[in-house]
């Protein structure tokens, strides 16, 4: 096994031999050894060293038989240093003690005369473990910290999430949202296309003003002028009267343009004029009109097949996409499936084991909007207090078959880069186990940092 360097190792033994000893074994194998004759010196060493491991004897000078002093030592460790491994070591082995201490949070207990192979492994093994664990605080706390600063920072509309992939893409949003530009959101329907642009609009500099949407898809070719730019009495048969336009009604605040890519051709060389000019007339009048909005359009299309197929207008895509914010599809975010799962639960309702397990093990090709629908549904019809994994509906997947989350070499390495190399914690910002990511560094040929 690997020994990780730079591991410092804390002897606490009141024999000068027995310390001696395990200095020269540890220092063969790389690690740095410091010395405490007494368990009060050995707390004032803790005190003023950071220590990866701690070995302590459990009986010294004035009790050589009972291990009261080691225990004692013991729990004052657990006390000041809660998260450090100790390895307890001892001639007097008593296994009521011994067991009693590993439920109190001990990592190992071992005899004198040691063996010298087990010794080595159970520290290498928790060396690494501590390593480990404190990779996955730090990213913890690392999370938690950019977390409360945008929700301190920002209006966030109330979005739930957890996953490190929406986090990023909260970020991009606040960091563009006071940006005069155009945005265009991409992502698969039911991911939460609208709900980033009204987050765009909230941080915005015209946070004040309007937030007007209009749906593309849902318009008939001959209306999309009429809803766009408005139409004087008479324009079109059936305008019995003069009509405001979304433009017009956004006008100081933000237009969002949802499913952007089913706007006919004619609609979209109208869209460029304005975009590019601000100025429009309405259907039926010669009278040009001037607005200030902020465009954020929306699609789940994929706009440059559409645009070499001739279905979409280059120099307005180009337009609309200053900056493009993608919302991955849920299955790359599966640290969101419980938090919105419960954001969507009935007053009363809970998640059982099974459910949990269900949730977290089904592909959501309907992404949010389907574990909205799907949370809602066993809400009803559950008879219980606890929803179980038979109120969901969902189709039994064997644990086997749940595929890892899809993560291309350039996330592979850029989270490495993040977690300057330490697996671990670039494991937990892609949501993946160290063993799952070594798996992934194997098949993409990144080698081990």
């Amino acid at each position: 096994m690997p020994t990780p360097p730079q591991a410092t190792l804390l002897v606490i033994d009141d024999n000068p031999s027995v310390a001696a000893a395990l200095e020269v074994l540890f220092s063969l194998h790389d690690y740095r050894t410091l010395r405490a004759e007494s368990p009060e010196a050995g707390l004032a060493l803790l005190a003023r060293e950071p220590v990866d491991l701690v070995i302590q004897d459990m009986n010294f000078t004035g009790d050589t038989t009972s291990g009261e002093e080691g225990e004692a030592l013991f729990r004052a460790i657990r006390a000041a240093h809660p998260d450090l491994p100790v390895i307890l070591l001892t001639a007097w082995t008593h296994l009521e003690a011994a067991v009693d201490l590993v439920k109190a949070g001990a990592a190992d207990y071992l005899a004198k005369p040691w063996d010298d192979r087990k010794l080595l492994s159970a520290v290498g093994n928790l060396i690494e473990l501590g390593q480990a664990n404190r990779a996955l605080a730090e990213c913890a706390r690392r999370d938690q910290r950019q977390r409360s600063q945008l929700e301190q920072g920002f209006d966030l509309r109330g979005l739930v999430w957890a996953d490190p992939a929406m986090e990023r893409v909260l970020c991009l949003a606040t960091q563009v949202a006071r940006a005069d530009v155009p945005v265009l959101v991409t992502g698969p329907n039911g991911s939460g296309k609208e709900k980033i642009a009204e987050i765009l609009q909230a941080n915005s500099s015209v946070k004040d003003g309007p937030f007007v949407t209009l749906n593309c898809g849902a318009l008939p070719s001959e209306l999309v002028e009429a809803e766009l730019f408005g139409a004087e009495a008479g324009a079109y048969t059936g305008a019995g009267k003069a009509r405001e336009g979304k433009f017009e009604a956004a006008d100081g605040g933000t237009l969002f343009l949802d499913e952007i890519g089913n706007l006919p051709l004619e609609g979209q060389v109208k869209l460029l004029r304005v975009l590019e000019t601000g100025r429009f007339s309405r259907l039926g009048s010669n009278r040009e009109k001037q607005v200030k909005v902020r465009v954020v359009s929306a699609t789940n299309a994929d706009l440059p097949a559409m645009i070499r197929e001739g279905r979409f207008r280059e120099d307005l895509y180009y337009r609309l996409n200053l900056i493009e914010i993608r919302i991955p599809p849920l299955a790359e975010r599966p640290r969101d499936i419980l938090p919105l799962a419960r954001h969507f639960l009935a007053p009363g309702k809970t998640l059982s084991e099974g459910a949990v397990h269900a949730l977290q093990r089904h592909a959501w090709p309907g992404h949010v909007r389907e574990l909205k629908n799907t949370i809602q549904r066993a809400c009803l019809l559950s008879a219980g207090r606890e929803i179980q994994a038979g109120d969901l509906g969902l189709a039994v997947q064997p644990a086997s078959s749940t595929p890892e989350p899809e993560i291309d070499r350039a996330s592979v390495e850029r989270a490495l880069a993040n977690a300057g190399g330490v697996v671990a914690q670039a494991a937990a910002e892609l949501g993946l186990s160290r063993q799952a990511l070594y798996r992934r560094m194997e098949r993409l040929g990144i080698a081990r940092p």
